[in-house]
């Protein structure tokens, strides 16, 4: 009875962590860039205790497990702002921003602006690289045009271009933030896709994040029920057996 108990709450803990994952998704529903996340389960296997002395023989528990999240890499749709900072990616990349230690993050969040120094930086205030590092503009630069390839181009000329990089393995790619990752060994980008004038939204599907919630609940709700039938027949044993030894 105590197995069972033990099986029941391994799986009400993991669909507790599940409900904080979708929750943050919702959540993250209309956050440029933010890209879902899916919980990861594994079943553990855990023998009883060695018991010869019974006729049957031991028997393998199985639990259930959470053991991390997987991001959904599919593009979010486009939207067009005529922002001539806003930016988005078409197909596979991250823009690079620099993180306040000088190392570098990765982001498909491109809705930029200049800060008081005229700097290209992140919503979250981070610089924004390019080939050559952070780029600053003056006044004297005029209207900014940046080409699919990522140039920036402006009334005085070719002032850079955008870095767009890529991962053999995004999965590997850790989150510091909602739409911010860091990540070992970037690649080059060989084919960019840059749209001006767009922002990539949250890949979250709401229709099908509220069904995954009302099923969570649901489960959650039916673990508890068993849990709680699992409690009482015990209670009404320990009874049995204390009126019978009496």
């Amino acid at each position: 009875m105590e197995n069972a108990q033990l099986i029941a709450l391994s799986r009400q803990a993991v669909l507790r962590n599940q409900l904080n994952v979708v929750a943050n998704n919702m959540a993250n529903i209309n956050t440029t860039g933010y890209k879902a996340q899916r919980m990861l389960f594994e079943e553990f296997i855990m023998p009883l205790a060695e018991a010869t002395e019974f006729h049957n023989a031991d028997q393998s528990l199985s639990y259930v497990s959470d053991y991390g999240t997987r991001t959904d890499m599919l593009d979010g749709s486009l939207k067009l702002t005529d922002n001539e900072l806003d930016l988005a990616i078409e197909g596979d990349g991250f823009f690079v921003v620099q993180l306040e230690d000088g190392g570098e993050a990765f982001t498909r969040n491109g809705a930029f602006t200049l800060d008081e120094n005229g700097q290209l930086v992140s919503t979250q205030d981070r610089p924004v690289l390019t080939a050559g590092g952070p780029i600053t503009f003056t006044p004297e630069d005029g209207q900014i045009t940046i080409a699919r390839n990522g140039t920036i181009s402006t009334d005085l000329g070719i002032r850079g271009q955008i870095r767009v990089v890529e991962f053999e393995n995004p999965q590997n790619l850790e989150q510091i933030g909602d739409t911010v990752l860091t990540g070992e060994e970037p690649l080059p980008v060989a084919d960019v896709r840059v749209v001006q004038g767009a922002i990539e939204q949250s890949n979250v599907d709401g229709v099908s994040e509220m069904t995954r919630l009302i099923e969570i609940t649901r489960a959650y709700a039916t673990i508890s029920k068993l849990l709680q039938d699992s409690d009482d027949l015990r209670q009404q044993a320990i009874g049995t057996l204390g009126r019978i030894q009496a």
